[in-house]
């Protein structure tokens, strides 16, 4: 007679090892369910000797990623073959595959459908506009293919109903706020120093240039509050890394600085990819976070920014109204109206009553959104998929 063996170990699979959201969203659902005692590990597609850009309290293995010419589709697709691989041989021990992101969803998807006793979960962030129809065929099957689906916002459970008819239970994300409370006064005011920030106010944006992101409109804005402002603000932008290939409306946008009277490296500052351990003190730094993301799956660098007590200015999207008051926790504009946010950037910057209402709200909403509860609501879901016996 044999015991009780326990739930499945979980393997948590993610595209990169870099610091995008869906990685971080990745680490912390890992660590938070390794600390619930759930076995689990943590899979991405990098450099193994480099490991995932952060250290990570639970277990991990980094897949390499394969070095590959032409464009896009070639990348996905070769991509998806090294997870398929790898996942071939986790899957005996982690039966349950809770894949981010299209790529490691189709590769976990083929690893089922070749025999291997394993199910496999998808956390749908958002949803990606592609250019090539293979591409969006092969977003689709990695909505359709999983055994469940997961959403971090009832907005996107509709769209997936509406757009695919796929029903999607809904988690939301969490955020470590200890961490963010945390940043030490010298590193902060180092930071401030670095961007040319110590006499002037300073905008955060976090994300790279990028189409997603809306920073087209956000240095039009920004050219904006120059023109009008003693001493004028200084934007400084974190991130960066993708996936896909900005490269030409980041250019676009570095173009558009001249003629809106902006000088790079003087009122735009890109950073690129800072040291995580810095990410804490990058937000304590900020006077606000300019966020006018055009898309959003939830928006986790909003409610970093409030862990942190910071200010948060950004787009009246459906997805930030589930879970944001406007007025009370951010301000929100309309998507892509350069004046509306210019215009509520300069009232989180001199309204002082409204920032420390802001940042009040903020911190008290944040208690609401932790990883230990997400990975609570992540077990349920899993029960939900039972893997069969082989």
């Amino acid at each position: 007679m044999t015991g009780n063996p326990g739930p499945p170990p979980i393997a948590l699979v993610t595209y990169s090892t870099k610091p995008r959201g869906g990685v971080a969203h990745t680490l912390a659902l890992g660590e938070a369910l390794h600390a619930l005692g759930r076995q689990v590990m943590i899979v991405g597609l990098g450099d193994p000797e480099k490991g995932f850009f952060r250290p990570v309290a639970a277990p991990t293995h980094v897949v390499s990623a394969p070095t590959v010419g032409g464009g896009l589709e070639e990348k996905v697709a070769a991509n998806i073959d090294a997870l398929e691989i790898a996942l071939a041989d986790i899957a005996p021990t982690h039966p349950i595959l809770h894949t981010q992101d299209c790529i490691s969803a189709r590769a976990a998807a083929r690893v089922r459908d070749a025999g291997t006793t394993c199910r496999v979960v998808r956390t749908v962030h958002h949803v990606d506009d592609f250019d090539s129809e293979s591409l969006m065929d092969c977003q689709a099957r990695a909505i359709l293919e999983p055994d469940r689906i997961l959403v971090v916002t009832t907005t996107w459970q509709h769209i997936l109903r509406e757009d695919y008819g796929v029903h999607a239970a809904v988690v939301p994300n969490g955020v470590d706020p200890l961490r963010y409370r945390q940043a030490p006064p010298d590193l902060v005011a180092r930071l401030r120093a670095r961007v040319g920030a110590s006499d002037r106010p300073m905008l955060l944006a976090v994300g790279g240039i990028e189409p997603r992101k809306g920073s087209d409109t956000l240095v039009a804005a920004l050219s904006r509050l120059v023109g009008r402002r003693t001493p004028p603000p200084v934007l400084a932008v974190l991130g960066g890394h993708s996936f896909q290939d900005h490269r030409a409306y980041r250019e676009r946008v570095l173009a558009s600085l001249g003629p809106l009277g902006l000088t790079l490296g003087r009122d735009v500052v890109e950073l690129g990819t800072v040291p995580e351990e810095e990410m804490a003190a990058w937000y304590a730094a900020a006077d606000v976070l300019a966020f006018p993301s055009v898309k959003e799956g939830f928006g986790l660098a909003a409610l970093e920014a409030m862990a942190a007590g910071v200010p948060v200015v950004t787009s009246d999207l459906p997805v930030f109204r589930e879970w944001l008051v406007p007025g009370r926790d951010a301000l929100l504009v309309p998507v892509g109206d350069a004046d509306a946010l210019a215009d509520a950037l300069s009232r989180a910057l001199d309204d002082h009553a409204l920032r420390d209402r802001l940042r009040t709200a903020g911190l008290a909403l944040v208690d609401g959104y932790t990883w230990t509860a997400s990975a609570k609501r992540h077990l349920e879901l899993y029960a939900e998929v039972p893997v069969p016996t082989p």
